[in-house]
């Protein structure tokens, strides 16, 4: 018993008899706490992290739900727009191994296997359509990829503040240009004898020429979205910390060097991460903007699958063989993206998943 007289309150013990038959008991219940008793009478905590790793699956979802229950509600209406508009018309992928009749719906349509997949491998358009998709998509990216990163890195040497917002403004306006409008600017642009470029050009139409649609295609298309495209960088750079400048230009580091020293190292796992997600779009090449500049004199080096889709499949009603199309498309890209995400978890820290 504790001493009632120095005003303190009794120290719990544990009872002689308890501690006998400790080698034979789990637990006791002391004070409210769980514990667990050892052979040689030692009360031991239990480790309550343990604990709820072990608890059943339906309690630590309840305690998930409970504890983060706001963050759900949050990103519900993400991932029920995701399930609507993303997983739910994957339901009609079977379309590819059915034929299609439209008087039995999407699963009445007799079985065919790897028919249509067959039958695209075997098309004689079939090279040059996976040559012309990749020219124009690999072009795309590669260009597409590294000049936001070189104008996001002059940008952020410029000093002054309104300066730096103005060029920043007039490099992203063209991203809010249509792709219609675009593709009628590029042809003004580039008309013989009086357009802007076309001038310069001869009497030959670049839009008529095979040999440059796929430059007409990247050069635009970069121009147009590499001041958007840029915005992440930036972000990524405003994050450094002034004190390294101070200390490298102490140091006598010139421009380049704070450049190669400083930023590149910075936006380096946002470049890593921007690039697996782009290798997932390796034939994603855009149908509108290729079907507006396509015609019949480019058109050896325009069709993508894409636009081979498109023309298989609404204007050819071929609903089953371009829906095999579509599938394999989309499984190169997933590829491309796995793959490109596997090589940078093992070579870098950075990956997606």
């Amino acid at each position: 018993m504790g001493d009632t007289r120095s005003g303190r309150p009794p120290s719990p013990s544990v009872p002689a008899a308890s501690m006998e038959g400790a080698a034979g008991r789990a637990d006791v219940q002391w004070n409210g706490e769980h514990m667990s008793v050892s052979a040689n009478g030692r009360p031991t905590v239990i480790d309550n992290v343990e604990a709820r790793r072990k608890a059943p699956l339906w309690k630590r979802l309840r305690r998930h739900f409970r504890l983060y229950w706001q963050l759900w509600a949050l990103v519900m209406p993400a991932i029920c727009f995701t399930v609507v508009f993303a997983y739910i018309p994957m339901y009609g992928v079977q379309l590819a191994f059915r034929r299609y009749d439209i008087t039995k719906g999407l699963t009445g349509g007799k079985w065919v296997g790897f028919q249509y997949f067959r039958q695209f491998f075997n098309d004689p358009l079939f090279g040059e359509i996976i040559a012309n998709t990749f020219r124009i998509s690999l072009w795309t990216l590669t260009m597409g990829f590294i000049a936001p990163i070189l104008l996001a890195l002059l940008i952020n040497q410029i000093g002054g503040a309104k300066i730096k917002g103005f060029v920043q403004t007039i490099t992203y306006m063209p991203h809010f240009i249509s792709t219609v409008v675009m593709v009628s600017m590029i042809q003004i642009f580039l008309q013989p004898g009086n357009g802007l470029l076309g001038r310069f050009l001869g009497r030959e139409s670049m839009m008529g020429n095979p040999k440059a649609f796929a430059q007409i295609y990247w050069i635009s298309e970069v121009w147009q979205h590499m001041g958007w495209n840029c915005i992440i960088y930036l972000a990524a750079l405003s994050s450094v910390d002034l004190a390294l400048y101070e200390a490298a230009k102490i140091d006598g580091a010139s421009r380049l060097q704070l450049i190669r020293y400083v930023d590149i190292p910075t936006i380096m796992p946002t470049v890593g991460v921007l690039l697996i997600l782009n290798m997932g779009s390796v034939l994603g090449v855009g149908f509108e903007k290729v079907w507006l500049m396509q015609n019949t004199l480019n058109i050896t080096t325009s069709e993508v699958i894409s636009t081979y889709t498109y023309r298989i499949g609404i204007l050819d009603n071929q609903f089953s063989y371009s829906t095999a199309i579509g599938l394999f498309n989309s499984v190169v890209n997933f590829v491309f993206l796995v793959v490109a995400n596997a090589i940078a978890r093992r070579t870098s820290d950075t990956s997606i998943f």
